[in-house]
């Protein structure tokens, strides 16, 4: 075995009261690919740096092999003094280090070296800071949030670049697929300690849970040991003294270990405030246009999305899809065609630049738009410290300035003050951003669950592929296509065709074939029933049957002469119920109808 080119031991760095690191440990060996995981605030950034001789720790030892050469990405790169990028990512080379390779990533970013750091996006500042750590091909590579701003088509490319480098690869990111294609070990970094999972990010969670279990477990035990040790305490004592001092010592060491054990740190709790339900058609768009000077944004789209669809947005940064996504809620108005709008809507929208609150207003006030101390969450009033809790937040920040927040404590407060406003259709632009796994999970949970219709624009595939019904991408030109499915399935009925950010952006399509009609682009290529519609078509005949039986039950019951007169109440709470399941029965027809005609016209 190869020895390590990084090597942190019992790493111990405190910054007032808890620790944030308590022995934590990082070893990276050549070809290493880790993924380093854990929630917000837990110290993961602060590690990377002492991994990278940024800081320096309280305790313990920083091993790096002297002839290996370390780059660090940060999430925020420092780019003043440069002149241009060019001049900025050729300074992160060595003397022996081959200038073309800054120029091929450049390329391959879709920068020409020639911008200046100030004009820059934070999309392309990343770009930029992606070149100037790649390019030497160093030995370590330790990437902070490298998808962060960063569009599909480039996040894709990324992953097929990293996978091919043999520099050894430590990386932080909350984007769970881009984690699942370049690991092979995971380390979690959890309540300031390590455990290292020689697996990659795909088994984590499984392995993460069932830590935790044994954890809850083994404390649980320790507290019914203390219990049976105070009671012989109480009882028990015999007259050798030694065997009871000794077994007294066990006692207080017990009873410090469970004083002194650091539970897993709570969870998020997401619930979204609901409004009067929406009409069944919630936004119809016909053959709407925008564009801005020559450049053709959108160009000739349709749809209609009715009451419980959740659609998502992908696409190249530029491509268009926040204007598309203002066009279609009407808060901008398209050059030609129309939108219309369903009756009784509530939206509540999420904004991708999180800009919208104050610096320095508190998060109580910000919450309550300085309404006193309390809000209205479905119908039931909550103290807003009490709702501040079910976002991780501590009482004593209350008075806080929203300046003083992390960003995943901005992105947090902002999804908070989204769902307490009463809403029948979210609109969500990159919410998945600074959200750690745990608070992605339930947001993921609360969207595929939420009762009304959701928009969301979206660069994290596999938050994607478990929330939306439908995505809606562009296929060149200011044309965009709606598929059905998730991220995945449309991918399978471009035929495996990806996003191609530059024939995007060249206003090119980005299918390789001939140009075909709009209409017919997703009916060439959808060449099999993804697998949510396979599933609804299995299981769509047993809830048929299940409903079918209710309904059998329920006409028996009011077929008695003698049940009005018997229970007059409960006769009509039946037909009520009857008429419910026989709507029922009509949907689940109907649709099971659309996926059999869909799956005769796919295999005839």
């Amino acid at each position: 075995m190869a020895p390590p080119l990084l090597n942190l031991t019992d790493i111990k760095l405190t910054f007032g009261g808890t620790p944030l690191l308590d022995g934590a440990e990082l070893v990276a060996a050549p070809g290493d690919k880790i993924a380093l995981v854990g929630r917000n605030g837990s110290g993961k950034s602060t590690l990377l740096k002492i991994a990278a001789g940024m800081i320096e720790p309280q305790d313990g030892e920083v091993f790096r092999q002297p002839t290996a050469t370390v780059r660090y990405l940060p999430q925020i790169p420092d780019m003043d003094g440069f002149a241009s990028v060019r001049a900025y990512v050729e300074a992160g080379l060595g003397p022996a280090d081959d200038p073309y390779r800054a120029t091929y990533l450049m390329k391959h970013l879709g920068l020409t070296g020639e911008e200046r750091p100030a004009d820059l996006s934070g999309g392309e500042a990343r770009r930029a800071a992606l070149a100037r750590v790649m390019a030497p091909e160093p030995d370590i590579l330790l990437l902070d949030e490298p998808t962060n701003h960063l569009d599909l088509a480039v996040i894709e490319w990324l992953e097929e670049e990293l996978a091919r480098t043999s520099s050894a690869l430590i990386v932080i990111s909350h984007d769970r697929r881009f984690l699942q294609r370049i690991s092979r070990a995971t380390v979690w970094l959890d309540r300031g300690q390590t455990r290292r999972l020689d697996k990659g990010f795909a088994h984590f969670e499984e392995w993460r849970d069932q830590v935790l279990e044994e954890e809850e477990r083994d404390q649980h035990k320790l507290g019914r040991q203390i219990v049976r040790e105070e009671h012989w305490l109480r009882y028990g004592v015999t007259a050798r003294r030694k065997r009871n001092m000794r077994r007294l010592g066990e006692l207080q060491t017990m009873r410090q270990r469970f004083r002194s054990h650091r539970g897993a740190e709570g969870t998020a709790t997401l619930v979204a405030s609901d409004a009067a339900e929406s009409g069944k058609l919630v936004i119809e768009a016909k053959n709407i246009e925008k564009s801005f000077g020559d450049l053709t944004v959108v160009k000739d789209f349709s749809t209609r999305i009715q009451r419980g669809d959740r659609v998502g947005l992908v696409g190249p940064n530029g491509a268009g899809k926040t204007t598309l996504l203002k066009m279609l809620t009407g808060e901008m108005k398209p050059d030609a065609g129309s939108v219309r709008l369903g009756v009784n809507l509530e939206i509540a929208a999420l904004d991708q630049k999180r800009e919208a609150a104050d610096p320095d207003e508190t998060l109580a006030h910000y919450l309550t738009d300085g309404r006193g101390e309390n809000l209205v969450i479905n119908g039931e009033q909550r103290h807003v410290v009490s709702y501040m809790k079910d976002f991780l937040f501590k009482p004593e920040q209350a008075r806080t300035p929203v300046r003083e927040l992390s960003g995943g404590e901005r992105a947090r407060l902002l999804l908070a003050r989204v769902l307490a406003r009463p809403a029948n259709l979210l609109v969500l632009d990159e919410p998945t951003n600074d959200l750690d796994m745990e608070t992605l999970e339930l947001l993921q949970e609360l969207v595929a669950g939420f009762a009304g219709t959701v928009i969301l624009v979206s660069h994290d595939r596999d938050f994607l592929d478990r929330t939306v019904t439908s995505v809606i991408a562009p296929d060149g030109g200011g044309r965009w296509v709606e598929y059905a499915g998730g991220y995945s399935d449309m991918l399978a009925q471009r035929g495996g065709t990806k996003l191609d950010d530059r024939k995007a952006r060249n206003g090119q399509s980005a299918e390789p074939k001939a140009e075909k009609p709009r209409s017919d682009a997703p009916k060439e290529s959808a060449r099999k029933l993804s697998f949510k519609q396979k599933f609804a078509l299995e299981n769509l005949p047993k809830k048929i049957e299940a409903v079918t039986a209710s309904i059998a039950r329920l006409e028996n019951n009011i077929a008695d002469p003698a049940f009005y007169e018997r229970d007059a109440v409960g006769f009509q709470k039946t037909i009520a119920a009857l008429d419910k399941e026989r709507a029922t029965l009509a949907t689940l027809e109907e649709e099971w109808l659309e996926l059999e005609m869909l799956r005769e016209e796919l295999e005839g």
